[in-house]
């Protein structure tokens, strides 16, 4: 039997649909989209109170001595645990319930959590963070210790790949999405959010306008992790 011309069964199945009906299957048929393996960002309000915030202030923004090696105006303390002090002690009381209800986001159930280390980050007008991740870890977090200028708040960067050419379509004409973006500029905090991340995202601060900002950083691993027995456990 003879194949029939395509061009020929197109235009028979066009002519038997009346035009109202293809014109309402295009306008009320959208395609559907799906966001895949999104990665999860948890913004905390007011995890600290004020009395909290002032103490770590009081006792640590001082004990910035270490100078960044990309900006000036940006130094740390030492890497710290939450033995090194009760305050440090209270404030992972504070993190603990979170960084586990993350954590069960990430990999699918509560597990046990370690805060491996803690520092504190002054950065002075017009110092900026260079874009970054955190090593050996799987969670990381900031708590905002002071209020941010909105020009310096932390942006999260999609990772740039290999060495490929890259294409992109970047004119004034094109709209960002979700889907086309390389970089998400986090909400403004207010003095004791949290915002808890990957360990593997990367992210930086721009340049900062404003007055002194203070945060508190960390980094924690789960006690284990278990994939059909293959178990791996972790202590920091």
């Amino acid at each position: 039997m003879k194949p029939r011309d395509p061009l020929a069964v197109a235009a028979a199945v066009e002519a038997r649909a009346p035009a109202s009906a293809l014109q309402l299957s295009a306008a009320h048929e959208p395609g559907e989209v799906f966001g895949l393996f999104p990665t999860p960002v948890m913004r905390v309000p007011r995890l600290l109170d004020q009395p909290l915030l002032d103490g770590l202030l009081e006792h640590f923004a001082e004990r910035a001595d270490i100078d960044n090696n990309a900006s000036a105006q940006l130094s740390h303390t030492a890497m710290l645990k939450p033995s090194d002090s009760p305050l440090l002690g209270v404030v992972a009381q504070h993190l603990a319930p979170r960084i586990a209800e993350f954590g069960a986001v990430l990999f699918g159930e509560q597990l046990g959590w370690s805060i491996k280390e803690m520092w504190v980050n002054v950065l002075d007008a017009g110092g900026r963070q260079a874009m970054h991740n955190h090593a050996n870890s799987f969670v990381s977090g900031v708590i905002y210790l002071t209020e941010t200028h909105a020009d310096a708040r932390t942006v999260f960067m999609k990772s740039p790949g290999g060495a490929d050419y890259a294409f992109k379509n970047d004119h004034a004409g094109a709209q960002t999405g979700p889907y086309n973006a390389d970089k998400w500029i986090s909400p403004s905090p207010e003095r004791g959010d949290l915002v808890l991340f990957p360990s593997y995202l990367l992210h930086a601060v721009p340049p900062n306008p404003g007055a002194r900002r203070i945060t508190m950083a960390f980094n924690a691993i789960p006690t284990h992790l278990d994939s059909w027995g293959y178990r791996i456990g972790f202590s920091g």
